[in-house]
């Protein structure tokens, strides 16, 4: 597939990108990740997207991952609403003050930072850390 961006033109392998966004759909809403840890790489490294294209389409389609996940989950009662109210305004910030870091620092720092919070995560689900 063929994707037009700020001018540029981009192929995209829909062979690699459809099957892994939905094993990584899937994986998430089991786990409790959003997602963007493996969806990144993939629209990336496998299907050769720039970050900045791959940033934003990410999280718009993990937004709707997470969306079904949360009512699938909160139909089975797995939901505790005073968390959701704890957690959630620390969300809205975060959600908006990462973009604004991220374009003030460089490319290469914004990667080194995933790969840190991936390793802390990949530790953390392995019951290292």
């Amino acid at each position: 597939m063929k994707i037009e961006f700020w001018g540029q033109e981009f192929k995209a392998n829909l062979f690699i990108g459809v099957p892994g966004a939905f094993i990584i759909a899937i994986m998430s809403s089991m786990f409790g990740f959003g997602g963007g840890p493996f969806i990144v790489p993939l629209m990336t490294v496998f299907m050769r997207l720039p970050m900045y294209l791959v940033v934003g389409s990410s999280l718009l389609a993990i937004f709707f991952n997470t969306l079904m996940g949360t009512a699938r989950h909160y139909g089975f009662g797995n939901f505790d609403l005073i968390l959701f109210l704890i957690m959630f305004p620390a969300a809205i910030l975060g959600g908006y003050l990462g973009p604004k870091i991220a374009k003030r620092i460089s490319p290469i720092a914004v990667k080194r930072a995933a790969v840190v919070g991936l390793l802390i995560l990949a530790m953390s689900l392995l019951g290292i850390f």
